[in-house]
């Protein structure tokens, strides 16, 4: 099998041994993605809806890296530290996407990396 990693300057840099992204067969899995600033590496924490724009503009870079959109997003995963951010991660995630909206899990667990509350992953076909 042939695959790509992919990694932009427009995005976080990984913050362990693994890749932004990685082609392989005509899908593209995207890492999870936290809320930090890629110019700066720091965290944009605080504001939920603040802290999930970031992530997907974060999501954003990667996938125009890969020369795709949220458009050839199919499954996303959704990570919050708690369910109560549902509402508002939601509503500014579902501004990323039109119609036929990709599958997806919502997933409340005990600590993100960072002590974040939000990290979204993705796969996207193209």
């Amino acid at each position: 099998m042939n695959k790509t990693i992919i990694n932009t300057p427009k995005a976080p840099a990984p913050i362990g041994p693994y890749s932004q992204a990685v082609k392989a067969g005509g899908f593209l899995f995207l890492s999870g993605q936290i809320a930090l600033v890629p110019e700066t590496s720091e965290l944009k924490v605080g504001n939920i809806a603040e802290e999930a724009k970031q992530v997907m503009e974060n999501l954003r870079a990667v996938l125009e890296e890969a020369g795709f959109n949220f458009g050839n997003v199919i499954k996303t995963s959704i990570f919050l530290k708690e369910m109560s951010s549902f509402a508002t991660v939601n509503e500014e995630y579902g501004k990323y996407f039109d119609k036929d909206f990709p599958a997806r899990e919502t997933i409340a667990v005990k600590t993100l990396p960072k002590d974040v509350n939000v990290e979204i992953s993705m796969v996207a076909f193209g």
